[in-house]
């Protein structure tokens, strides 16, 4: 029976593996939407002379939306392979590998997601002419959801980090 229980748990950690084919895919989408923010900074460059004041602010808060999201993709691809499948040799080379864990990456994806509705809304508040203003008040509503819930995360993520809590060693 001993060895039935062994060879169930080998299973269930080498199953941990499966996660790469996600982060290679990840990073594959990720190589995709470069090309995509290329075409963007093309087109922005391009029209830049024609364009007003509004429309250059827009068209950069489009790069620095797309910015957010590759940072995002990056940070879930490290962070979920060091926590979940294995660690890095060179995190001598790299400082920072192996600080986030589970719990600091949903604050930081939380607050990414945060930064990038801000932007949203910001484009919508520049454009406020092409919305009604029931629009208007649903994007303001999912972004305060999106902030609530960010503060709701860091709550958490700060009260099951007291010190002294005891942690169960079942």
């Amino acid at each position: 029976m001993k060895q039935l229980e062994v060879f169930v748990e080998n299973v269930i950690l080498a199953s941990r593996w499966l996660l790469v084919i996600f982060y290679i895919g990840l990073g594959l989408a990720l190589a995709l939407y470069a090309v995509t923010f290329g075409f963007k900074v093309w087109d922005f460059a391009s029209h830049m002379l024609g364009m007003d004041e509004t429309e250059t602010i827009l068209k950069m808060l489009s790069l620095i939306d797309a910015a957010l999201i590759a940072s995002l993709v990056v940070m879930v691809i490290i962070s979920g392979y060091e926590n979940f499948v294995s660690r890095f040799d060179n995190e001598d080379e790299v400082h920072w590998l192996g600080q986030i864990d589970a719990g600091s990456l949903k604050i930081k994806v939380a607050s990414t997601i945060v930064a990038i509705s801000s932007i949203h809304l910001l484009q919508i508040f520049l454009n406020v002419p092409q919305y009604t203003d029931n629009q208007i008040m649903w994007y303001t509503l999912l972004h305060i959801t999106f902030i609530v819930s960010a503060l709701f995360l860091a709550l958490i993520d700060r009260i099951s980090k007291k010190p002294g809590k005891v942690k169960d060693e079942t």
